[in-house]
């Protein structure tokens, strides 16, 4: 399931409570894997999501959503992916939903992360520039462990 974080499937920010009791109710009527994204990027817009999959025995799967920019560094997806591995989850997702992620790009992100962390690591990538493939590509290349 694509779980907005604190917001759910919707748009506005739910209670920890809500959250909680939703995921039990997910996982109870037969989801098994929730991909846990924010689109600010904010990992404490993801915490409580993630923590009541891991809780009701689901894989939490933490997301990078994918965007560039001055402040969108090599350095703050590798933080990203620290915070989000602080917080418990069982694997991360890049998450290119506007397909601007590069083959290079997609290349050095995956070895980067592969190299400092110990995780399964998958990539998302929609085709709206023509790039997915060939960074899907680069992406397996540079050890990737799903797409």
């Amino acid at each position: 399931m694509l779980l907005r974080g604190q917001n759910l499937l919707g748009y506005r920010h739910y209670a920890d409570d809500v959250v909680e009791r939703f995921v039990e109710r997910a996982v109870k009527n037969g989801m098994d894997v929730f991909r846990v994204f924010d689109a600010m990027n904010d990992p404490r817009n993801m915490k409580a999501a993630l923590q009541a999959v891991r809780s009701h025995g689901a894989h939490a799967q933490g997301t990078l959503s994918y965007t560039t920019s001055p402040a969108h560094t090599l350095q703050t997806w590798l933080d990203l992916t620290e915070q989000l591995l602080e917080t418990g989850v069982d694997s991360i997702a890049i998450k290119d939903m506007s397909g601007i992620l590069t083959p290079m790009a997609a290349y050095e992100l995956v070895s980067e992360i592969k190299k400092r962390f110990e995780v399964r690591l998958h990539l998302h990538c929609h085709a709206t520039t023509g790039m997915a493939e060939m960074a899907l590509l680069k992406a397996i290349e540079a050890g990737v462990d799903g797409v």
